[in-house]
């Protein structure tokens, strides 16, 4: 039996960013990686046809990293930058997004209605409402006749579950807050300000989104085939699925935190029953290719129909050219599902209703697709179901009693972009060292 002076569980960003800054300690450790390959959802993968080779990600990763951590490591691969500019499809409209301060295309009825109830709204809002769920915060922010058209829709779409189930904590600056002028100004004009929250974004020339990964998998030892079966977290020591068993002395986990849970022994039933309560989306993704140079009409737009399963869609080959073979062009479509909205369709049907859109929304032809492809992830993003902070917190706590220190989005189970998960992963690494010296 193997010991490690320190375990990494899990070899997606924040893993390998750990292992990345342990080296800094002098620490050389392996990553244990379930998986083929490490990479975690920050992975991308090639498929060939007669035309070449198309790559794709596991959904839409773009950075807009400000860390000098980060960027140190991401900025060695060569990348592209992009305007953040993406739209939104509601039944015929196209309209920029944030959806509400971009409203110029509506018939001038449409508009006028749902600016007239934001601007009542406004007047009679108060200032210091403490939502109790997302649905109130979405109320408060848009009015109702705004709410109801868009983001109660789409909330329904990608978080699976009502927005009066969800809650608040999570959305920080993800979502544009009402401005009456603003909303006046993209209803009268074709042209206003990008009020995105973000202007611009990076992503690699070759090789996916994994390539930013590339300084970190260059000096990881990654074992993979390596799932943990059981974790002896008394005796310290982790059995694989593959017969191999290995002591620590340290465990650094970005598994997901319901998973290792269930891995774990001597674990109290209230701790088991609260993370067992935690979950989060699933993620089919359809990657279609085509024999014409431009289908999407921005880098990637979200979708409000109902009818059309995919909540957001993104084209790899807007964000590299290098990702689909010359003169060719291609489209990801992401579909949300969960335990409280599982799938119940075949991939075939998946990817029939994503061709069907294609052809509502006037994109594309069946006749010009050459490649069809899905795939799907068992994880995509937590679910800030009411309350879920508190019940998770108090699972984070017992486990760090346990001597092991989480990482990553699924890891501390939080709402992390991919520079905030290297963050993590770091951080993790940091917290590590600081109990080797005490």
């Amino acid at each position: 039996m193997t010991n490690e002076t320190v375990l990494i569980l899990g070899g997606g960003i924040a893993g390998l960013s750990a292992a990345y800054r342990l080296r800094d300690h002098n620490i050389h450790v392996p990553v244990y990686e379930a998986g083929e390959r490490p990479g975690g959802l920050l992975d991308s993968f090639t498929l060939e046809t007669t035309e070449g080779t198309w790559t794709f990600d596991n959904a839409v990763h773009l950075s807009f990293a400000t860390e000098p951590e980060v960027r140190a490591v991401f900025d060695r691969t060569p990348y592209l930058n992009h305007e953040a500019r993406s739209l939104n499809r509601d039944g015929e409209y196209w309209l920029p997004h944030p959806v509400q301060n971009n409203m110029y295309p509506l018939p001038a009825e449409e508009k006028t209605d749902l600016i007239i109830d934001l601007a009542n709204h406004l007047t009679g809002a108060s200032s210091d409402l403490r939502p109790a769920n997302y649905r109130d915060w979405l109320l408060h922010q848009y009015g109702e006749k705004i709410a109801e058209r868009w983001p109660l829709r789409y909330t329904l779409k990608y978080w699976t579950i009502d927005a009066a189930e969800l809650g608040t904590q999570w959305i920080g600056n993800r979502m544009r807050r009402a401005d009456l002028r603003e909303v006046v100004l993209g209803a009268v004009s074709d042209n206003p300000p990008n009020t995105y929250y973000i202007s611009t974004m990076r992503y690699p020339e070759r090789g996916g989104y994994r390539a930013f990964l590339r300084p970190l998998l260059d000096t990881a030892d990654v074992k993979c085939g390596f799932r943990a079966s059981a974790i002896d977290n008394r005796r310290r020591q982790v059995s694989f699925a593959n017969g191999e068993v290995r002591s620590y002395e340290q465990m650094i986990s970005s598994i997901p935190l319901p998973v290792l849970i269930e891995l774990m022994t001597d674990v109290p039933d209230d701790i088991r029953g609260l993370a067992a309560s935690l979950f989060a989306t699933s993620i089919d993704i359809v990657s279609l290719g085509f024999r014409k140079e431009k289908v999407s009409p921005s880098l990637w737009f979200y979708i409000y129909d109902e009818d059309i399963l995919a909540a957001r869609v993104y084209s790899p080959s807007i964000k590299s050219p290098n990702n689909a073979p010359e003169g060719h062009s291609s489209l990801q479509f992401e579909i949300y599902s969960s335990r409280a909205k599982p799938q119940t369709l075949q991939p075939s049907e998946l990817i029939e209703n994503c061709i069907g859109s294609l052809e509502k929304m006037g994109l594309a032809s069946r006749d010009d697709i050459v490649l069809t492809h899905h795939k799907h992830l068992p994880f995509g993003n937590v679910v800030f179901d009411l309350d879920m902070e508190g019940r998770r917190n108090r699972v984070r706590d017992w486990v760090s009693e346990q001597g092991i220190t989480l990482a990553g989005r699924f890891g501390e189970w939080d709402y992390l972009w991919s520079n905030q998960a290297f963050m993590s992963g770091r951080n993790a690494a940091d917290r590590v060292q600081a109990n080797r010296e005490h």
